[in-house]
């Protein structure tokens, strides 16, 4: 038999695990031209709850009462494809199945060899390509400039920093325990931290961690900590929106301060970013994360979360805080 996971209802706020429904169904064969794939790795992600949502955006959203999907590491058991052979690894876009066929369309091999399975999924898989992209499509890093990071502890922001400490700046990053701020300073290099859980004030925070000013916030989470890095913001500042995790669970849009005049005043660019935008230049950002690997330059955390029946809860644990670094099931 074959697990399959899917979407039971549309949540309205934060999602349960009674909106998930976990069904035995036939195992799949591999029929001409196709694979059946075994998931070894699945990656939950807060994008996720956005296409959770029956609206427009800018990926299709999932449909009730069908599996749901994400980036998940494969291996090839059955083999009726030339272009793949029994025990290769794949990386891509597929269903929240234990097993499932593909045609191989959209499918890239990785090599275990070159570095741990489940980093395809992380640093040097959308993960790091988020950051990487992000930080050099709109941010422009300059050395000395202070770059500031919410989410910092998480799968993306924890890449960001380390990118940024690369390239020659100060780097502040926002997390949400004092023990994720120990991490962010001792392990990734960050230069502050500001436990956004125990601020009484984190716009005089943010003001005091970077006393020059902000001249690229690096945003995954949105909110009130968007509001107080606007605070900080110098001239000709430039704002990534990457992700926006304060917000994902709202069920009614919050109004927050009016930031047009500081955009104005200061020239800021604030921009909103998806990664797959920039596919053309995926090669070159997954060599430049592998090289910095490599060397030394990068490090990476991962909360791997054992059974592919414990894939909801290991997405609902994202939205508690729950992960350090890239949050992947073993399936």
């Amino acid at each position: 038999m074959n697990k399959v996971i899917y979407l039971r209802n549309r949540p309205a706020g934060m999602p349960s695990l009674s909106d998930f429904e976990l069904k035995e169904e036939e195992k799949p064969k591999a029929e001409d031209g196709e694979i059946l794939i075994k998931t070894e790795y699945l990656s939950v992600d807060p994008y996720l709850r956005g296409r959770m949502r029956n609206v427009e955006s800018y990926i299709e959203p999932f449909k009730v009462n069908e599996p749901l999907e994400s980036g998940i590491i494969g291996k090839v058991i059955t083999s009726k494809n030339i272009n793949f052979k029994e025990g290769d690894y794949v990386n891509g876009i597929l269903k929240w199945k234990e097993y499932q066929v593909s045609s191989g369309a959209g499918l890239n091999k990785v090599d275990k060899n070159i570095a741990p399975l489940s980093s395809f999924l992380g640093v040097l898989g959308l993960t790091g390509i988020t950051a990487y992209l992000g930080l050099d499509k709109i941010g422009k890093l300059k050395v000395g400039e202070t770059l500031l990071v919410s989410g910092a502890a998480g799968a993306v922001g924890s890449i960001v920093g380390q990118i940024g400490k690369i390239k020659g700046c100060r780097v502040v990053g926002i997390a949400g325990s004092d023990e994720k701020i120990h991490k962010l300073k001792a392990d990734f290099n960050f230069d502050a931290g500001i436990n956004y859980k125990t601020s009484s004030d984190i716009e005089d925070d943010v003001k005091k961690a970077c006393p020059n000013g902000v001249d690229v916030y690096f945003d995954n989470v949105g909110g009130e900590i968007l509001d107080a890095a606007l605070a900080s913001i110098n001239k000709f500042g430039r704002v990534i929106n990457c992700g926006a995790i304060s917000l994902y669970n709202a069920t009614d849009v919050p109004t927050g301060p009016r930031h047009e005049g500081t955009l104005i005043k200061k020239s800021v660019l604030m921009q909103g970013f998806t990664v797959r935008d920039y596919v053309k230049d995926f090669g070159p950002a997954m060599k430049q994360l592998g090289a910095w690997l490599h060397e030394g330059k990068l490090q990476y955390e991962e909360t791997v979360v054992a059974g592919f029946d414990n894939t909801p809860q290991a997405f609902l644990d994202l939205f508690k805080g729950k992960n350090k670094g890239k949050m992947i099931v073993k399936a």
